[in-house]
């Protein structure tokens, strides 16, 4: 992974700033002309550039594609909330339509007509499939992890007791490894999530839109969201593929990074225009 940067994007009436790290893989995934497949990771709820860990790096190095890892506007070193800032009951909409196109235009992403694979993990996963069925041209796929489609009482359960932990636990510590300001992070989330005009969200409706390959991944023991999740996008979606992970929680990167990586490149390579070669698993 390249050194951290930062670039300014306009968003909701002011100029963020937003760290960003490219990765290069460590083998070419072929011979021929054609550009290594670019990956763009979407972090989750309480996630960051740096929460990732080395699991970008691993995959691209895996498949030989190149990688592009951002901490959303609140999150890692990315401008924090206003004081009293409360994210919109809409914020992942707002993150996948206007966030994330004016980022990528920022950065030069699809500036020579590769368009994007989309890995998405919980949040990160709905704004993947929020922006690929937004903008059904502009992407090469998307990998949904965990991801969210409507509101279940699992996860308001989970998200509750996390609250209540945050208040009587080191998590605030913890999470100041990977965010400049943990308050920013974790009040973001958690008070969007447990806000009572949330429970009716849903993006169920707009999935039929979606047109580029897709693949929902989710572990079996996901203590956020039950199998509901990606079995919904392929109700609306029905070329959507699926994997669940056994022995797996709400974090497949971490509890089954192997196995991810294998289904992840698996997928990648039957749906690239262009043949690409697996690297070693690292």
């Amino acid at each position: 992974m390249t050194a951290v940067s930062f670039v300014d994007v306009p968003f909701r009436g002011r100029n963020v700033s937003i760290e960003y790290a490219w990765i290069a893989p460590a083998r070419a995934p072929h011979s021929g002309p054609a550009r290594a497949p670019l990956v763009v990771f979407l972090h989750e709820g309480l996630g960051s550039l740096a929460m990732w860990k080395d699991y970008p790096q691993r995959l691209c190095d895996a498949g030989g594609y190149r990688g592009l890892v951002f901490s959303r506007a609140g999150y890692g070193r990315s401008t924090p909330r206003r004081t009293g800032e409360r994210w919109p009951v809409d914020f992942m909409e707002l993150q996948a339509r206007d966030m994330l196109p004016r980022l990528f235009e920022r950065l030069g992403v699809d500036a020579d007509g590769t368009k994007p694979w989309l890995f998405g993990h919980s949040d990160g996963g709905s704004i993947a499939l929020i922006h690929a069925a937004s903008f059904p041209d502009a992407v090469a796929g998307v990998v949904a992890v965990a991801p969210h489609i409507f509101v279940e009482e699992l996860s308001v359960r989970s998200i509750a007791a996390a609250r209540e932990a945050y208040r009587s636990t080191d998590i605030r510590s913890r999470l100041a490894r990977y965010h400049d300001d943990p308050d920013s992070a974790f009040w973001g989330w958690n008070d969007v999530w447990l806000d009572p005009a949330f429970r009716g969200w849903s993006i169920d409706a707009m999935l039929h839109r979606l047109r580029c390959p897709i693949l929902a991944i989710q572990g079996e023991d996901d203590e956020y969201g039950t199998l509901q999740q990606v079995q919904g996008i392929r109700r609306r979606a029905s070329h959507t593929e699926i994997v669940v992970l056994s022995h797996c929680g709400h974090s497949p990167q971490r509890d089954q990074p192997e196995a991810l990586t294998l289904c992840v490149v698996d997928f990648i390579v039957r749906h690239s225009p262009t043949p690409t070669r697996q690297g070693e698993m690292q």
